[in-house]
């Protein structure tokens, strides 16, 4: 509950955030009447990603166990991708977010179309919306305690949109910044415990090598899948279910954090630690702060032909 918490929080406030400043720049600008279509592209936005959900849900007990495991673990891979472009397109273009925001409006309303204003609503929220349907699903499938999990993700949702709500007020101040940036180091760690168990599921459906396919390595004395260094490559890394019984309270608060689990493949360990070396260390050289631009940049830039009415209104 506390993972799905944090995730629905935290993305649940970058969309309410992005809602925020276009709603904000188009009161702005005197334009009220064009915040119905913005508020009908927001509604298709959750629609789209509710129906995911139900899709992702309820589609696929029909099928049977490999193909249930073999879709389980692509749509976890497809998150954890989605998550991860995240990660870094907030570090790239979160500086710049709002003028991109109403550099599309400008555009939107020059163009004065309907369907314009209607898809920047639907963009804004959709990638927010799909990427957070995913992850849930796949932390949803992983826990396998879904009324626990999707708790959290509600709770988390809603004080997102209260603080986004707030901080629209101006009746409570957040450091966005550093929010962002602790809960994207978060998401770094959740994302690498989802490609851990999309692992898992590829291997049980045999679309990758494990304990589950003839590629297992048998322990000559026991009959059983090899433990430990032996089973290197495709057996077992570790089994500590003696000590840390799966379901416990332990097992989900590690798998929920850190992505542990209490018995795990090689290929599962070496995906983990290889996610978490890889962007890890992209993710913290990101959060260096960039050099001023020169004098001469900044004039350029000042005097650049391609002054938005954002600008202008700005100015």
């Amino acid at each position: 509950m506390l993972a799905t918490l944090l995730i629905g929080l935290r993305e649940g406030l970058e969309a309410a955030l992005v809602v925020g400043i276009l709603v904000a720049y188009l009161r702005r600008l005197g334009r009220g009447d064009a915040l119905p279509r913005l508020w009908a592209g927001v509604v298709l936005a959750i629609a789209l990603a509710l129906a995911i959900g139900a899709v992702l849900t309820f589609g696929a007990y029909s099928l049977t166990f490999e193909a249930q495991e073999l879709i389980g673990g692509s749509l976890s891979l497809l998150a954890v991708g989605m998550v991860t472009w995240m990660i870094f397109w907030m570090q790239k273009a979160g500086r710049t977010m709002k003028a991109t925001l109403e550099n599309g409006l400008d555009r939107a309303l020059t163009q004065s179309g309907v369907w314009a204003l209607i898809a920047i609503g639907f963009v804004s929220v959709a990638r927010e919306g799909i990427e957070t349907t995913l992850l849930l699903w796949s932390m949803v499938q992983s826990f396998g305690d879904a009324p626990s999990a999707l708790l959290g993700a509600m709770v988390g949702l809603l004080a997102a949109v209260v603080i986004g709500w707030l901080i629209a007020r101006g009746a409570v101040r957040l450091d966005l910044r550093r929010f962002f940036t602790w809960t994207s180091g978060f998401l770094v760690v959740v994302a690498a415990g989802v490609l851990a168990y999309a692992i898992m599921d590829l291997q049980e459906a045999g679309a990758l090598p494990g304990p589950f396919t003839a590629a297992a390595p048998i322990d000559a004395a026991t009959g059983a899948v090899a433990l430990g260094w032996a089973a290197f490559p495709f057996g077992w890394a570790f089994d500590v279910t003696g000590a840390v019984a799966p379901g416990g309270v332990w097992a989900t608060l590690l798998q929920a954090t850190v992505g542990f689990m209490p018995r795990m493949t090689w290929l599962q360990v070496g995906a983990w630690a290889v996610y978490m070396a890889v962007v890890g260390l992209f993710f913290v050289r990101g959060l260096r702060p960039r050099r001023p631009a020169s004098p001469a940049r900044t004039v350029a830039d000042a005097t650049s032909p391609a002054t938005t009415l954002t600008q202008q209104g700005a100015a």
